[in-house]
């Protein structure tokens, strides 16, 4: 893993026992000592602490820059106000996507956070389309503090940033160093992500690990959180080749908009009806199901793929998000797994419930 990058909390992640994994160009902490299921109950019954200073951050500033930016998403970004986020996604000209991202409004200007994976094409596609400044925040570290005692913990550290409602943002202090902090997240759960430089991350890191509150969190529970709480992973249930309507997320669609890349497809998809369709999924037994496998009807006609499948911990079950034919209304379908067919229960999402705090 010689060729790889390393986050600012590398040295912690090794004193702490962190199982180090390749992820997007980085070596990144998949678990730690007492495991993931044990790493992701805590996160739902008190407060887990993940380094997601992997992931891209940039700010944009400059001339109309909410127009520019406006033109290229489905969602509503003009009329933003200072310290309010959105999550959208960037799409391309039939309608696929090309990142999902949230994007903030910090006085004059914007700051993205996109997916690690995504951050060549995204940077590229930005410098392509906009003519503002656009300031690649590689010196950022960023944190996410997530659950129920999250709040608890933020109280301590910025009374400011606690005060925030979910998809809100500020530039606030932690014991005197400046810091972004949204109250976001990728859990489901209440909490904050913190962007602070990158010199400060170990700091504020073993200031929030303290806490005794927080355990650390690395990546095997980052995804079972997700998957509980319905949300899109990229390169599974978003693509170049999935539309938002197709992706379950019509509600970041501004109904009324045209003009960004493939506003003509998604508006007709709105108005007519997708393709396909995204689903959660209830796995019979304790085999789970994993992205890629095929999933058939009752009449055993193939019907979609699964996109995401793992075990729920909070379920004490397997779980899948699957994407499928639009027109497919059985409730019980079917997973080919090793020569065994797997039944599988169409249901409603989220898996658990989101905890956000809207004020």
């Amino acid at each position: 893993m010689s060729d790889l990058k390393r986050t600012p909390l590398y040295d912690l992640h090794l004193a702490l026992n962190a199982k180090m994994v390749a992820f997007a160009g980085y070596q990144m902490p998949i678990q730690y000592p007492t495991g993931i299921i044990k790493e992701h109950l805590h996160c739902r019954s008190l407060a887990g602490f993940f380094d997601i200073s992997h992931m891209g951050q940039c700010l944009v500033s400059g001339g109309n820059i909410a127009a520019q930016l406006d033109k290229l998403v489905p969602s509503d970004i003009v009329n933003l106000s200072t310290g309010e986020q959105r999550y959208t996604v960037l799409t391309n000209t039939e309608g696929g996507i090309i990142d999902d991202l949230i994007i903030g409004r910090l006085g004059d200007g914007f700051m993205l956070v996109f997916n690690a994976a995504c951050e060549d094409k995204v940077i590229t596609y930005l410098q392509s389309n906009l003519l503002g400044h656009l300031q690649l925040l590689s010196e950022q570290a960023l944190f996410a503090l997530q659950g129920p005692s999250a709040k608890e913990v933020m109280a301590e550290l910025s009374a400011q940033a606690c005060d925030l409602a979910f998809m809100q943002v500020l530039q606030t202090d932690i014991n005197g160093i400046q810091c972004t902090i949204s109250r976001s997240g990728y859990t489901g759960e209440d909490g904050f992500e913190i962007s602070v430089a990158k010199q400060y991350g170990p700091l504020i890191a073993e200031l929030i690990l303290s806490f005794a509150q927080v355990k650390p969190v690395g990546l095997g529970a980052r995804d079972t959180l997700r998957l509980e709480a319905g949300l899109s992973l990229y390169g599974h249930e978003l693509n170049d080749n999935i539309s938002p309507v197709e992706a379950g997320l019509s509600w970041l669609v501004d109904k009324n908009k045209c003009g960004y890349p493939g506003a003509e497809i998604i508006q007709q998809q709105l108005q007519q009806g997708a393709a396909r369709k995204r689903i959660g999924l209830l796995v019979e037994g304790k085999t789970p199901v994993r992205d890629q496998y095929q999933i058939y009807n009752g009449a055993d006609v193939l019907v979609g793929t699964i996109t995401s499948g793992s075990f729920s911990p909070c379920l004490d079950q397997p779980i899948a998000l699957a994407l499928i034919d639009a027109q497919c209304s059985d409730k019980t379908l079917y997973a080919q797994v090793r020569n065994k067919k797997i039944a599988l229960q169409v249901t409603k999402l989220p898996f658990v419930a989101h905890q956000y705090y809207r004020g």
